[in-house]
C-alpha cells in the first residue's frame, strides 16, 4: 500500500481529519488559529498538487493524461468544490442559529457533517464515474441539472431565508423520539423517567445530513465535468472538505458581508453546465480555461461583495458622537 493507491491515500485521509479534530479540540476557536489552520489546508492542497505533477504516472499508470493535465485538472477541481464549499457554510450558520446551537458544540457538528459528506460523495463519485463510463449520454442529464441549478440559484431570493425546523430529517426524528428542551453537551440520548429521549443535537445532525445530500447533488456533476478521472475527483473533494470547519469559524462573522457570491456559484455552475455540453465536440472548453474563470469569478466576487458592504462594520455618525 502506497500513497500511490486508493487505500493509501484513505490512511492520509483519516490521519489529516484526525488533525482536524485535533487542533479544535475544546470546543472554542479562535479566529487567528483558525485563518492559520485553514491557510494550513489551502497550501497543503497546493503541495499535493505538486505531489501529483511529478508522480501521476505511478499514481495512474493507465491515465491518458499527462502529468500537467492532471495536476491542473485536481487544482480545477478543488477550486470549483472549494468554491461551492462556502456556500454550505451559508447553510450551516443558518442552522446554527434556528436550532441555537451552542458555540462549543459547533466544531463536532461541523465535523460529523464534513464526515458524512465525504462519504456520501465518495459513494457518488464512484457511482458516477460508473455510469459516465458506461452511458455518455448520462453527462448530458448532468449538464442540464447543472444549469438548472445555476438558473435556480441566479433566481434565488437571498433575503428569504428557508426555514429548516419543520424539515423532513426533524419530523422524523420527532416521529420516533421524544426530543428534550435542551441540549445535554455532546449527547444525542439522554435517559429520562420514561426511557429514551432524543436532544436537539440529534435533530441538527440529521438536518446537517439532509444538506450534505442536497450540496453532493451539485457538486459531484460539477467536478465531472472539469475531469472524469475518479481518483483526481476523489482527492479534489477531500482536500476542498479539509479545513471547512475552519474557514466556518474564520468567516462566520462576515457571511452577510458576500453578497455576490451566490450570483458568483451560479454562473460557475452554469459554465461548468455548459462545459459539459460541449465535451467532446470542437468547442470543448480546456481545463486551463474553466481554471481560469473559476479563480476570476469568485475574486470579482469576494472584492466586489467587501467593497459594497465596507461600511456595515462602522459604526454610524449618531454612534460616534
Amino acid at each position: 500500500m502506497s500513497l500511490f493507491s486508493y487505500e493509501g491515500f484513505a490512511v492520509l485521509t483519516v490521519l489529516m481529519f484526525a488533525l482536524d479534530l485535533y487542533q479544535t479540540r475544546g470546543g472554542k476557536v479562535s479566529i487567528k488559529k483558525a485563518a492559520i489552520w485553514s491557510v494550513f489546508w489551502v497550501l497543503l492542497a497546493f503541495l499535493f498538487a505538486v505531489f501529483i505533477y511529478f508522480n501521476w504516472q505511478l499514481m495512474a499508470p493507465d491515465s491518458t493524461y499527462s502529468n500537467t493535465k492532471a495536476a491542473t485538472a485536481f487544482v480545477t477541481g478543488y477550486l470549483l468544490e472549494k468554491s461551492l464549499s462556502v456556500d454550505n457554510l451559508f447553510v450551516f450558520a443558518l442552522i446554527f442559529g434556528q436550532f441555537m446551537v451552542p458555540e462549543r458544540l459547533r466544531p463536532r457538528v461541523l465535523m460529523l457533517g464534513v464526515v458524512g459528506a465525504l462519504l456520501l460523495r465518495g459513494g457518488m463519485i464512484a457511482v458516477g464515474a460508473q455510469l459516465l463510463e458506461d452511458f455518455h449520454w448520462v453527462m448530458y442529464i448532468f449538464a442540464a441539472f447543472l444549469l438548472y441549478t445555476g438558473f435556480k440559484l441566479w433566481k434565488e431570493d437571498e433575503e428569504e431565508q428557508e426555514d429548516f425546523s419543520d424539515a423532513l430529517p426533524v419530523r422524523i426524528v420527532k416521529r420516533f423520539f421524544k426530543v428534550t428542551d435542551d441540549y445535554h453537551d455532546h449527547k444525542m440520548f439522554v435517559k429520562g423517567d420514561k426511557g429514551w429521549l432524543a436532544t436537539p443535537l440529534l435533530v441538527v445532525v440529521a438536518v446537517i445530513a439532509l444538506t450534505d445530500v442536497m450540496f453532493a447533488l451539485d457538486s459531484i456533476p460539477a467536478i465531472f465535468a472539469v475531469t472524469r478521472e475518479p481518483f483526481l475527483v476523489f482527492t479534489a473533494n477531500v482536500f476542498a472538505l479539509l479545513g471547512l470547519r475552519s474557514l466556518y469559524f474564520v468567516l462566520e462573522g462576515m457571511l452577510t458581508r458576500f453578497c455576490y457570491l451566490r450570483v458568483a456559484l451560479a454562473f460557475i455552475l452554469s459554465f461548468i453546465g455548459l462545459k459539459m455540453l460541449l465535451v467532446g465536440t470542437a468547442w470543448a472548453i480546456p481545463t486551463t480555461v474553466s481554471l481560469c474563470v473559476i479563480v476570476l469569478t469568485i475574486s470579482i466576487a469576494i472584492g466586489a461583495s467587501l467593497w459594497k458592504t465596507r461600511n456595515d462594520d462602522e459604526p454610524s455618525a449618531d454612534h460616534q458622537n
